[in-house]
């Protein structure tokens, strides 16, 4: 099964919480605080594996969550850091929030990572709160809670070069002879319904892979049958074979097919008619080729179109059409057509700043309770050990350094009003 897009959902591991602890030994009173941090959580992290061609995985499990870091130790014992969760995935792979839809990493090369979902930092002992005011603090901080995120990946294949053409045209049969692909072939429309790679090798020993795509029909660049499925996969590419049933043996006008394709991929608006196009007239070797093609040539005689007279029945100018290509291939190999692309080139991973978290909002519940929320003060929440109550102090000064008790006044809070956070309730108190 060809699968090439699915939505998952990812939570990377949470920080090992630390401990409070102190030193016992002989001979040693004062011997001070020795709880250790908590161990990191683990990242999800995609890789490139190449050897991987759809994302079938991911359409039987959808959600991965990572395992948490280890809990600090006595003895200023650091918690082991959790091992990364490696998901592998097809090269051409593009992984894209679903929150906002904007693209966090672009997969194409063998062994390529990207870090998704960062695990949280392990807590802090009590050790690393010492200070000459305090030097044995009797609190510890839980572990930093991991990202979650859900996710589409979707897969754009790597092909250099991509047969485009209405069904039964002869596209999976050209793939057949010119490689040691062997995709499904049959006398009816739609015999192809996933793409199909191979490796093409000419006589003077270039290469390149050229994928058969599934057929194009009229509509398919507004979403039309499969269209939108298809026509993402030729977006990689950088020359277009477009195949044509020279015979009309379906009752077709080859002009108006080569019409209506090149309007479909003029449509999809991904720069796919700047990729140069290069016309195969199929099924020479049927009646009515030659004619079809002379009045095929006159219409476009005004175009600088290469087309070649080809029968993948007597295998005629096979190598003549594969020299063609592999020349067409070496003009363009310097130009990148996705550069526009979302801002986004190939063989790229994106961090971007990440804004001020500080920020938070009040509202009310219906039972006249304040509820304050934000990442920050959320993030502090689930990092406090409330069954201490050093920490919870800790956490009320966090809460006035950041400006939310002068917040909650100016709202008309008042002693004795609820506030909550997440899951907790607390007494506002002057």
């Amino acid at each position: 099964m060809f699968v090439d897009q699915v939505k998952i959902s990812l939570k990377a591991g949470d920080g090992g919480n630390g401990i409070t602890a102190y030193r016992r030994e002989k001979y040693v009173p004062f011997g001070g605080p020795a709880g250790g941090d908590g161990g990191d959580g683990a990242s999800v992290i995609f890789e490139v594996d190449e050897g991987l061609r759809t994302l079938l995985d991911f359409r039987y499990q959808s959600h991965f969550k990572a395992k948490r870091g280890e809990g600090g130790q006595s003895s200023n014992m650091h918690g082991k850091n959790a091992e990364h969760l490696i998901l592998q995935v097809p090269p051409g792979t593009i992984v894209r929030s679903v929150e906002t839809g904007e693209v966090l990493a672009d997969l194409v090369e063998h062994g390529q990572r990207a870090t998704v979902a960062k695990g949280g930092r392990g807590g802090r002992g009590n050790s690393r709160f010492a200070s000459p005011r305090n030097p044995a603090p009797d609190f510890s901080e839980n572990g930093e809670p991991g990202e979650e995120i859900e996710v589409t990946l979707e897969l754009k294949l790597l092909a250099d070069v991509g047969l485009v053409g209405f069904p039964s045209v002869g596209k999976s049969t050209l793939l057949s002879i010119v490689s040691k692909a062997k995709p499904k072939i049959g006398a009816y429309h739609f015999t192809t319904i996933k793409p199909n790679l191979g490796v093409v090798a000419t006589p003077d020993n270039r290469s390149f892979v050229m994928a058969d795509l599934p057929g194009l029909i009229e509509g398919a660049s507004d979403g039309v049958g499969l269209g939108h499925q298809f026509l993402r996969h030729v977006e990689r590419t950088k020359v277009i074979v477009h195949m044509i049933d020279m015979s009309g043996s379906e009752g077709r006008d080859p002009l108006e097919d080569y019409q209506i394709i090149n309007k479909e991929l003029k449509a999809y608006e991904h720069r796919l008619e700047e990729r140069p196009q290069i016309v195969v007239a199929n099924k020479m070797d049927m009646p009515n080729s030659e004619d079809n093609l002379a009045l095929f040539k006159d219409a476009l005689k005004d175009e600088a179109v290469d087309i070649i007279p080809l029968s993948t029945f007597t295998r005629e100018n096979i190598d003549k059409l594969l020299y063609l290509v592999a020349n067409k291939l070496e003009e363009v190999k310097d130009i990148d057509f996705n550069e526009e692309e979302e801002d986004l080139g190939i063989n790229r991973v994106v961090y971007k700043h990440t804004p001020n978290q500080d920020n938070f909002t009040i509202s009310r519940d219906d039972d006249g309770a304040y509820v304050v929320r934000g990442k920050s003060i959320e993030r502090m929440f689930k990092m406090t050990d409330f069954n201490s109550d050093p920490a919870v102090r800790r956490f009320a000064r966090q809460m006035r350094s950041m400006g939310i008790d002068d917040a909650l006044r100016d709202r008309g809070c008042e002693n004795g009003d609820i506030v909550r956070i997440l899951g907790g309730e607390f007494e506002f108190v002057e």
